[in-house]
């Protein structure tokens, strides 16, 4: 807590300008070229491909979101948590529960998203006590207690004033009315071309409001999320970026609360100024992560990677029943989508037997997931092997697990 009194907020135009009004041809220029990849990966490859990309994400997006808060653990302990396994130390199992809750809570709010229009329903401010609601409910009373002992309601507006750092966010009783006047531009958002600054603008108005008593990162996270979803099809996190930067996202968000400096910094309270370098950030960090995970999923580069992938586990003594001869068969699942099984061991060349073995310690490797023992295989990408497949995607999960 600061030792001398801030200013109070209580009035909504103190929070304005809440979007840039100058130099938005940067920031246009730089949503054209992050929507067109965008698309582009959408379509790289199958849909069952997809969803299991999109199930690796969204346990990054666990991850990163809850690393940022100094609370993340390691990713083999969320697919832990997924199988209903948890740590028998305390505090790692109350880490588990809370990415387990960031993970289902991103599912419950996805689920209840339009096929279209995804980012004005998301951007509303009553989605964002959603985002806050999905995730404390799922945590019992004890992981949502704050060091001070208070017990966060889930979706519940704070009751009482507070102090962030340098920053004091408005009165509590006036937050509704700063969420109000945030519903009166971003969910207004037409067309792709202002995207991007949109969501960055309501993700930092959103944060310096502060309208829980705890969480709001989080839940600004989730929202951001969510609104970003019809552009990242759930393929790429901006968390990522976010968690791979926490210094410098903490220091423009901090730099974009300063006021207005001067008469041409435009005409709000706030400085348009720092506002818009903080959306100038977002755009360019979506940029790095759309175009970082292009890479990683061109065809051939995929290829080459699963070609390692079996020569590298096929000749070392750690793993059985491996053959390089299965390279050709994993690519044709993973730009095809389901194959059958005995479509996928006559791919292989391998006589029967041997290329039985070799489907099975992939399906038990979960390289490949298929809903029964004699349905189709589709390709997966398990933690153990995305050091090679996808590599520094999500490096924290080939570190070495230390907790227990």
């Amino acid at each position: 807590m600061p030792s001398v009194p801030l200013a109070a907020y209580s009035q909504p135009h103190q929070f304005e300008p809440l979007l840039p009004q100058m130099q938005l041809g940067g920031l246009i220029e730089g949503t054209r070229a992050v929507v067109e990849k965008a698309y582009r990966l959408q379509h790289a490859v199958a849909p069952s491909t997809r969803r299991a990309l999109q199930d690796l994400v969204r346990g990054m997006n666990s991850y990163y979101s809850n690393r940022i808060e100094g609370q993340g653990t390691h990713p083999a302990n969320i697919e832990r948590a997924l199988s209903a396994d948890f740590s028998v130390t305390p505090s790692v199992a109350q880490r588990q529960r809370i990415a387990l809750a960031h993970i289902e809570a991103e599912r419950e709010l996805e689920a209840i998203l339009p096929d279209s229009g995804v980012e004005s329903i998301a951007l509303q401010s009553s989605f964002l006590v959603s985002a806050h609601a999905a995730l404390y409910r799922r945590l019992q009373a004890g992981d949502r207690t704050t060091q001070d002992g208070r017990v966060i309601e889930p979706g519940a507006l704070r009751t009482q004033d507070v102090s962030v750092g340098r920053h004091q966010p408005p009165t509590a009783t006036s937050v509704p009315a700063f969420l109000a006047k945030m519903d009166e531009v971003y969910p207004r958002l037409k067309g792709l071309d202002s995207v991007l600054f949109y969501i960055a603008a309501a993700h930092h108005r959103a944060a310096w409001v502060h309208p829980f008593g705890d969480g709001n990162g989080r839940a600004c996270r989730l929202q951001t999320h969510c609104a970003m979803l019809a552009l990242t099809a759930g393929l790429w996190s901006v968390n990522r970026g976010l968690a791979r930067q926490r210094d410098k996202y903490y220091e423009l968000l901090d730099s974009a609360d300063a006021p207005r400096q001067g008469d041409l910094d435009g005409r709000g309270s706030l400085s348009e100024k720092a506002l818009g370098q903080w959306c100038e950030y977002f755009v360019e960090l979506a940029d790095d992560q759309v175009t970082f995970m292009g890479k990683l999923l061109g065809l051939e580069r995929l290829k080459d990677s699963i070609a390692t992938l079996m020569l590298v586990r096929s000749e070392s003594s750690q793993y059985s029943n491996y053959s390089r001869q299965a390279t050709l068969a994993l690519h044709h699942v993973l730009l095809g989508g389901p194959t059958p099984r005995g479509e996928f061991m006559t791919m292989t060349g391998l006589s029967e037997r041997t290329a039985s073995r070799v489907l099975a310690q992939l399906v038990k490797d979960k390289l490949l997931v298929s809903d029964g023992p004699k349905s189709p295989v589709a390709f997966n990408f398990p933690l153990d092997a995305l050091n090679i497949l996808l590599p520094n995607l999500y490096p924290e999960a080939a570190a070495i697990n230390n907790e227990v």
